[in-house]
């Protein structure tokens, strides 16, 4: 590109920072650079036009890598190189670079068309890409540092997590329960993990599993949650002005019966509390390697929960990132369910990751839940572990029928709460019969 050209685009991309944001269709996006360019530089010539546009959706270097499906995070060092995180490979480092500083600016100033949330001026950026992927933009003396967190547009089911390893039929089944709770109460749960162990891919999965009818409000630093399955959901989305325990706060007041917290790291932990404390349903991920690790870092600084409040939290879910033969695998390594409070949290382990066999092997059954719900439908306890039989059984029944992606289990989750019997004929499963009816 000539330095002409530079000038007009590098114009172009200042003046239309952030307004790509509220415009969808590509050709709104020609007009609006057309527009913008001719309003900058009248005399712009035919020639000058048809060199402008393509290159301003252009994103190389990194057109190859948001190509790739098993890439999950491009990593940008200024005009050093570039890495990538692929979940097949783990990390490598890619063949393209940022050939100059001058590359780099132009590259920052086409993904700052999608910028949503600016940080201490121009220095920290937040950008929703048009694929749905979140790049953070951190300016530094030697240019930019670019971090792309990909979004997958389609995303994982709970199936699809079975036949990677991640789980089994019985957790899965497990994790259904906690998600319905037969219309009465499902679980208070955190998902913890360190990064890229896969919290939102399961909290994403586990979104087949709620009642068709359920208000849900799901709040996020950025958008990664798929709430497509859900009709009645308000998507909130964290901002300067609308910090994280603000939101939370608010999130009473929409008539929640659920609350999602995509990531919880500071003091809207205490209001998130008292919300499963006044009876709404919260579940959010968190950063912590085991269900002891998620404990400690809520009742600690910048959480500072008190602890004799901690237990109105029923389960917490823990996953790591694993190798197996040399490759990244993800696994839930651990489901806990708080049991009371002595000298500290007392936790019961359902399931522990086995690193000799790598499966989770069943520690105990589900006891302090499982009385919960027991006592409030009057059932006795083995209704409860008979059902996620049951349940276990429906999930195998469509893996082997090919039905795997979210939207059919989404579809047979809720035919199933509609007509059980039914559902079950139709998978084949005459044998079975469901042992709790709501």
């Amino acid at each position: 590109m000539d330095g002409k050209l530079y000038d007009i685009e590098t114009q172009v991309l200042k003046e239309l920072k952030g307004k790509f944001v509220s415009v969808s269709l590509e050709d709104e996006r020609q007009e609006l650079i057309e527009s913008t360019a001719r309003k900058l530089k009248p005399n712009i010539t035919d020639e000058e036009m048809a060199a402008l546009v393509p290159d301003v959706f252009n994103l190389d270097p990194l057109s190859r890598a948001l190509g790739m499906d098993t890439v999950e995070d491009i990593m940008v060092n200024n005009t050093e190189n570039i890495f990538v995180y692929d979940s097949q490979l783990g990390e490598k480092k890619l063949e393209e670079k940022v050939k100059s500083r001058r590359d780099l600016d132009l590259l920052v100033g086409k993904l700052k068309l999608f910028a949503t949330n600016e940080i201490a001026g121009n220095n920290i950026l937040d950008v929703h890409m048009p694929d749905g992927s979140r790049a953070n933009i951190v300016t530094s003396p030697m240019g930019y540092n670019i971090t792309i967190r990909r979004f997958k547009q389609k995303a994982m089911s709970i199936i699809d997590l079975i036949n990677y390893g991640e789980l089994d039929y019985q957790i899965a089944a497990r994790l259904w329960i906690y998600m319905d709770g037969f219309k009465t109460r499902p679980a208070n749960l955190l998902i913890g993990g360190m990064p890229a162990a896969g919290k939102t891919t399961l909290l994403n999965a586990m979104f087949s599993f709620f009642r068709p009818e359920a208000r849900i409000v799901t709040i996020e630093e950025t958008y990664e949650l798929d709430t497509s399955t859900q009709e009645n959901c308000a998507r909130l989305e964290t901002s300067t002005d609308m910090p994280m325990e603000e939101l939370v706060k608010n999130a009473l007041r929409m008539r929640p019966d659920m609350i999602i917290i995509g990531e919880v790291r500071g003091e809207e932990a205490n209001d998130m509390i008292t919300a499963m404390n006044i009876g709404k349903i919260c579940i959010g991920t968190i950063h912590a390697s085991s269900a002891r690790d998620i404990v400690n870092r809520l009742q600690h600084s910048p959480m500072n929960v008190p602890k004799d409040i901690i237990p109105v939290v029923d389960g917490l879910i823990s996953l790591s990132q694993i190798y197996e033969n040399g490759k990244p695998v993800r696994k839930i390594t651990q489901i806990s369910e708080i049991s009371g409070i002595e000298t500290q949290i007392l936790l019961s382990d359902l399931y522990r990751f086995d690193y000799k066999t790598h499966k989770a092997a069943p520690i105990l059954s589900s006891v302090t839940y499982r009385d919960t719900i027991c006592g409030l439908l009057g059932v006795p306890p083995p209704a409860l572990l008979a059902e996620e039989d049951v349940r276990a059984n429906i999930l195998y029944a469509m893996n082997k029928q090919g039905m795997r992606d979210i939207v059919s289990i989404n579809n047979m989750v809720k035919d199933y709460y509609d007509s059980p019997e039914q559902t079950l004929k139709k998978l084949g499963l005459t044998s079975l019969s469901p042992a709790i009816r709501v």
